[in-house]
């Protein structure tokens, strides 16, 4: 599935399944908590916090699927192709950072 693949098919889900977008604002919150469920979990398995009963079944994939989802909602309300946003990003991240990186001493050890 490409990006602009899923950009369709969320849209479409929402139009039928959904009943409609919620507002951007409802979905910038909904995006926080859904990022904040991915950091919890992160924090579990990655991290030096231990796992709570509650913790317990969750996906690390589910929790990513579920951030991505949201922000397409976001793309899509806004306007934003996000095939063509991460283009002009990966751009802007050479311009930049085409060097940087290979120069720094702690990625460098």
């Amino acid at each position: 599935m490409t990006i602009q693949q899923a950009q369709t098919d969320v849209d479409q889900w929402i139009k039928t399944v959904g009943v409609r977008y919620f507002n951007e604002l409802t979905n910038l919150g909904i995006l926080m908590e859904e990022v904040g469920e991915l950091s919890r979990l992160m924090v579990r398995t990655y991290g030096e916090q231990s796992f709570k009963e509650t913790d317990k079944g969750k996906d690390l994939e589910d929790e990513m699927a579920d951030v991505l989802w949201v922000l397409i909602c976001l793309a899509n309300q806004t306007g934003v192709d996000l095939t063509d946003a991460l283009q002009k990003n990966f751009e802007k991240k050479n311009l930049r950072d085409g060097e940087r990186h290979q120069q720094n001493e702690k990625l460098n050890k």
